[in-house]
């Protein structure tokens, strides 16, 4: 985090704290990773603004000081209270920071929605108010900087790797008995594919928390991971969303392929599907709200003679999930694409995925990443968007 909107009056902090591995606000704005409790304070300077002062374990502070976005490093014991420290690092970690509040004559901690209960009981035990504000550490998160997008940059081009990968496993399959997909002589299954795309960002330095590869009747449902066989003239769709081990930015595409002939069904749902993604992202731009956004992909979606709103059994191809959402640290992040949706800033990293599905046929969905710029957006995606990959 750059600088906390908050003003830097005197007796006025910002904190926060908690495990940077697992926060994932903490670790954008020390940009320090470690897996034991740590806390990040901005202390006012007396000059109008914050000096960032680090406390994480004493074992962490020389790589803290070379890393870490922070103009001090302290440990625990630097700021041991009077009767010292609880044995529990978690525990001490929190006594730690009400010290060091107390020493800076601080009486009023500004904290975000991630701080942990046992830093605000120490913290109030201490005479200091905590007052949450709901903004802290969302704002810097949503406004990527030039290295945050160049890491998404990078994240996305592993992640269509992957995808090209995937799609032409399916589409260069053969088709056996009752319809059944066949690679390397045996049933070509959503595990068989998902465990390729694993092993293919796994070569890649990067994680892959459970893809979606759902086949035929299954991807009816949008967020079915998928399972079993894959069958000749079905829509699978592909969602893949690694996080690099290096950076742990996340990338998120999706695309939908048809081994062999393509029904008439699906051919005609995927063109309003992918007109509705290029009429989102021609909406898209700073200013414009998530809502806004939404709205232009529905008019499509509507316009085609389509629905919003959850498919059910018998009915036509409907559009039940909003437009796309925020991405960064965590694949899913504000700001969301949908009913709502906030106005959109420069930096804002977005997915612009729409999707039409029917229960009991299968569904389609196509989905771009995109950095919002004052006059519009950037397409960080380069795959094709067709249903043949052959």
């Amino acid at each position: 985090m750059s600088q906390p909107e908050t003003d830097a009056t005197a007796h006025t902090a910002v904190l926060m704290a908690g495990i940077p591995a697992v926060n994932k606000a903490l670790y954008h704005a020390v940009r320090f990773s470690v897996g034991d409790p740590a806390a990040l304070l901005f202390l006012p300077d007396g000059e109008g603004s914050f000096d960032r002062l680090f406390i994480v374990r004493d074992i962490e502070m020389a790589r803290a000081r070379e890393h870490a976005r922070a103009e001090q490093v302290a440990c625990p014991a630097d700021y041991a209270p009077e009767g010292g420290l609880s044995g529990d690092r978690e525990t001490a970690t929190a006594q730690a920071v009400a010290e060091a509040l107390v020493r800076h004559d601080i009486q009023i901690a500004i904290a975000d929605r991630t701080l942990p209960l046992i830093f605000a009981q120490h913290i109030g035990e201490r005479g200091i108010e905590v007052f949450y504000d709901e903004q802290l550490g969302v704002a810097d998160r949503r406004a990527k900087d030039a290295e945050e997008v160049a890491w998404l940059r990078e994240a996305q081009g592993v992640t269509e790797g992957a995808m090209a990968m995937a799609c032409r496993l399916v589409a260069g399959a053969t088709a056996g008995k009752g319809g059944v997909l066949e690679h390397d002589g045996r049933p070509l299954t959503a595990e068989r594919v998902r465990l390729a795309i694993d092993i293919h960002l796994l070569e890649q330095g990067y994680s892959n928390p459970g893809c979606i590869v759902a086949g035929g009747p299954m991807g009816g449902d949008c967020h079915e991971l998928g399972s079993g066989v894959l069958r000749t003239g079905e829509p699978v769709i592909i969602d893949i969303f690694p996080i690099s081990r290096a950076t742990r930015y996340n990338g998120d595409c999706t695309r939908t392929v048809v081994n062999g002939d393509i029904p008439d069904d699906i051919a005609k749902a995927h063109a309003a599907v992918v007109e509705a993604k290029q009429a989102a992202i021609a909406a898209t731009r700073a200013g414009v709200t998530g809502e806004q956004v939404h709205a232009a992909t529905t008019k499509v979606i509507e316009a085609h003679g389509y629905a919003m709103g959850f498919p059910t059994n018998g009915h036509p191809f409907t559009m039940p999930h909003g437009t796309g959402h925020g991405i960064g640290l965590d694949c899913h992040e504000p700001p969301l694409l949908d009913q709502g949706g906030p106005a959109l800033v420069v930096g804002d990293a977005l997915t612009i995925e729409p999707g039409l599905y029917q229960v009991g046929v299968g569904g389609v969905r196509v989905e771009d990443l995109v950095i919002v710029t004052e006059d519009g957006c950037e397409n960080l995606n380069t795959l094709p968007e067709g249903l043949d990959w052959r």
